[in-house]
């Protein structure tokens, strides 16, 4: 295996716009992605609300559209990316997170793949590699279908630095997992790690570019990718090596990358480097070599997050992992947002987000769209800590509406509506 290489390079709001375009070239993603394919920028939306750390922040985005239209890339060729599960709803995070300002703004495509694009079955996509998996033939005996129009296009993954309480970290290996699986990606969870890595197999197969960018100047700990809490950490990593990026991000966090399974199994299958010691840092040495000595997702995980292991791989395994495969899954969704939606943003999130809001990053975040940058990015961020505008009541009126979708859209159910109208798609 040739040596990967992971870019990492301390930022500032003044100057994150040439930051990142810096930090994309010391990774060499002009090496790695075609300017004449189409580029999807797969977009991460941990939660419809903004928390800080969770998801895709807005100067991620447009600082890699900013370097990539810089180095001649055709913005036509260039689109947002979303995916969307039971319990998210995708058009409120991009709007929350600010997301969907940074798309409008420089006049791309937005992609809801859920949303008026076809689909196609894993084995006419990537044939024979099927065989190589090592857990989504059990899972899925029928096969399952991944987006069309991810075959041919260079992917730039935009995840944060995070921890999550199926995986220990979340980076670039889990962003895949709401776009390339169906919304019954559940199904996977019992095995996450294996499936994380049979994902990776099918990207390196169907996209002729990979690479990643990622965001840790906003990074979570505790038991995410929601229920966190967040730090200013300042840094942000690129690399095209999806293994190696994960590894260095959670060897910033304190863990040792060979200890978290889905990075070990896809190292030992030469997928990529998750070898701290054979992966070579370009940039900031001395940012890559911090360790934050974060808590980890397990130290204090929450009802929902406990119930969640009980059920995938503990006691209630038995008496309620079936349902999860049935017309009964959606009792699932409803407790996921009754308790994160309902209680935990109003009541706990405020709190958790209290030492950050007024930060740097937390100005930029109150002001985007109103503040003005220069070529290398914002001068001043102004004066007024971020607002929680989703706390209390008005989280609770938003939940409502949330809740409601999130029946109406269970798979389960479109699936016999499907059935009743004879549509077999």
């Amino acid at each position: 295996m040739n040596k990967s290489s992971v870019a990492v390079l301390t930022t500032s709001p003044r100057r994150v716009f040439a930051d990142y375009h810096r930090l994309m070239n010391l990774a060499g993603y002009q090496d790695h992605l075609d300017k004449a394919n189409d580029t999807a920028l797969k977009i991460n939306i941990s939660w419809h609300f903004f928390f800080p750390g969770s998801s895709t922040v807005p100067w991620q985005l447009d600082g890699v559209i900013r370097a990539m239209k810089k180095d001649g890339f055709d913005p036509d060729l260039i689109h947002a990316c979303h995916n969307r599960t039971v319990v998210i709803d995708a058009h409120l995070g991009e709007r929350e997170n600010k997301q969907i300002d940074v798309v409008e703004a420089h006049g791309l495509r937005n992609v809801h793949l859920y949303e008026g694009e076809d689909w196609i079955n894993v084995r006419d996509a990537v044939g024979d590699l099927t065989k190589d998996f090592l857990c989504l033939n059990e899972v899925f005996p029928q096969g399952f279908s991944i987006p069309k129009r991810f075959m041919g296009e260079n992917i730039i993954h935009l995840p944060t630095i995070k921890t999550h309480v199926f995986t220990t970290t979340t980076g670039a290996m889990k962003n895949a997992f709401g776009g390339l699986l169906n919304e019954r990606r559940h199904w996977t969870h019992p095995v996450i790690h294996e499936t994380l890595v049979d994902l990776l197999m099918i990207q390196k197969k169907i996209h002729p570019g990979l690479f990643a960018v990622m965001d840790g100047t906003f990074a979570g700990d505790g038991p995410g990718p929601r229920c966190m809490t967040p730090y200013v950490k300042n840094v942000i990593l690129a690399s095209a090596d999806q293994v190696a990026i994960d590894a260095v991000a959670a060897s910033m966090m304190g863990f040792d990358p060979l200890n978290i399974k889905f990075i070990r199994l896809a190292h030992d299958l030469g997928l990529g480097c998750g070898d701290i010691k054979e992966i070579e840092i370009v940039g900031d040495q001395e940012a890559a070599a911090q360790r934050w000595n974060f808590d980890g997702p397990f130290k204090k995980m929450t009802f929902a997050s406990r119930m969640q292991h009980k059920i995938y791989w503990g006691p209630l395994k038995k008496p309620l992992e079936w349902s999860l495969k049935t017309v009964l899954a959606p009792w699932a969704y409803l407790a996921s947002v009754l308790y994160h939606d309902f209680f935990w943003y109003p009541v706990l999130a405020r709190t958790k987000m209290a030492s950050i809001l007024d930060s740097d990053w937390g100005r930029l975040f109150r002001g985007w769209g109103n503040l003005k940058p220069d070529a290398d990015g914002f001068p001043v961020v102004g004066r007024q800590p971020a607002t929680i505008g989703r706390a209390g009541w008005a989280a609770f009126r938003r939940s409502f509406k949330i809740l409601i979708t999130c029946m109406k859209e269970a798979p389960e159910f479109a699936q016999r509506r499907r059935l009743n109208r004879g549509d077999q798609k």
